[in-house]
């Protein structure tokens, strides 16, 4: 193993006395070509081109000598540290860091950034941090070549972003681009280091008493409400008793919500479809978990309901108006669907697109066997249950303590890929 590693992060400003010093000393010099060629690299010392960090970790374990590793920015946020402090390659670390380039990227776009999401568009992961676009007013995307601003924006396509395009950051030649997102993919861009991504609602992002101390705000951060699965009052157009659950402008059950949440499992970077979204009590509560969610209403009005409660608990929902198949087949792929309304034929158009997950409401035992053999006909492990419930108040008249209210009963089935 080399008898000293250092790791330093150049955000394009003069060196550290420290940062210097270790490169002046070093006989093994891996980064980046640009780097390579605009760093002061010993004459004698071997230059590494830093592509593969694996590769460069086992050449550095190897080295005899002082190696230095050149990293952008912060090297310990979203950079090579966390690959060369894997166990396999036994390497101690020193790292000096500099600016990373998201500070820098909200520096020169003169915003805060302690409430921004930070995600990574490298390994595959570009649906990923689109669905975090989706869901949050502020992100801040790490792009790589084929997942920068161009297929982001189009990943995007129809939900109105602002993009701050930062492309070289601390060099001469960086620039700094503020397009919507329509506009973005009209533009030939070099590989920039990081897109600041801006607008909607965002998970719980009304104004609060909190503001301001803790950073990236927390899933499930308070809003005027805490938890899920809350009282069907507690949405608009959704008070219960008003129209049969599943009705336009209404909201499933609490425990209804409860269980279809937990069979749902959203999470960040996951894009959920809640089909007859109703009042979108439960899409919202999607969103409070962090996953991106677009809702599917028939009604108008009960649309209007959804931006409302939305508004209302600080997330981001797509409303799509509209029923039926048709209307599924310009929505983004989905991770997860939960059916609300609309039967079999919806959820045979909603298997056709392959979720990860699903989570259908009968409102009939035919209507769920139907529902059950569509799951299971399109290779779905599939299960149910019969969920009823009676609500606790007050004794009728001047008989003391509890009595039962009116019941409820509902069914619910799910399906999830695999055998």
């Amino acid at each position: 193993m080399a008898d000293r590693i250092t790791v330093i992060g150049w955000d394009g400003t003069p060196l550290t006395e420290a940062a210097a010093s270790a490169l002046a000393g070093a006989t093994l010099v891996a980064g980046a070509p640009f780097q390579l060629a605009a760093l002061p690299v010993p004459a004698g010392a071997e230059r590494l081109p830093l592509g593969s960090v694996q590769q460069a970790a086992r050449r550095i374990a190897e080295h005899r000598g002082a190696a230095v590793v050149v990293a952008e920015g912060d090297p310990g946020y979203f950079g090579v540290v966390r690959e060369l402090r894997r166990p396999e390659y036994g390497l101690e670390l020193e790292v000096l860091p500099a600016v990373s380039s998201v500070a820098a990227a909200f520096a020169r776009a003169g915003m805060p950034w302690e409430d921004a999401q930070v995600v990574s568009a490298h390994g595959g992961r570009l649906r990923r941090a689109a669905n975090i676009c989706r869901a949050y007013p502020k992100v801040a995307v790490l792009t790589t070549a084929g997942a920068g601003p161009s297929e982001l924006a189009l990943m995007l396509r129809g939900v109105h972003r602002t993009f701050v395009v930062c492309e070289a950051l601390g060099t001469d030649d960086e620039t700094v681009t503020v397009l919507t997102s329509d506009r973005v993919p009209d533009h030939d861009w070099r590989d920039p280091a990081v897109v600041l991504v801006i607008g909607g609602a965002g998970p719980n992002h009304a104004p609060t008493e909190t503001s301001g101390w803790l950073a990236g705000r927390p899933l499930g951060f308070p809003g005027p409400d805490r938890g899920w699965a809350l009282d069907a009052e507690a949405y608009a157009g959704a008070e219960r008793g008003a129209a049969p659950a599943g009705a336009a402008g209404t909201a499933l059950p609490p425990h209804v919500r409860a269980l279809a949440l937990a069979r749902l499992g959203p999470v960040p970077g996951e894009l959920l479809w809640a089909v007859g979204a109703g009042s979108g009590a439960l899409a919202v509560e999607i969103g409070r978990f962090g996953a991106a969610v677009v809702a599917v209403e028939a009604s108008r009005s009960a649309c209007a309901q959804i931006t409302v409660n939305a508004r209302r608990y600080g997330v981001e929902v797509e409303v799509v108006h509209g029923v039926g198949p048709e209307v599924l087949g310009g929505l983004p792929e989905p991770d997860a669907v939960v059916v609300e309304s609309g039967g079999a034929e919806v959820v045979r158009a909603v298997l056709a697109r392959r979720p990860e997950r699903l989570v259908a409401v009968a409102h009939s035992l035919g209507e769920a066997e139907e529902i059950r053999a569509a799951i299971a006909g399109a290779g779905y492990r599939v299960d149910g249950a019969l969920l009823q419930s009676t609500s606790l108040g007050p004794a009728h008249g001047s008989a003391p303590g509890l009595g039962l209210g009116p019941g409820e009963q509902s069914l619910v089935l799910w399906g999830e890929q695999g055998s």
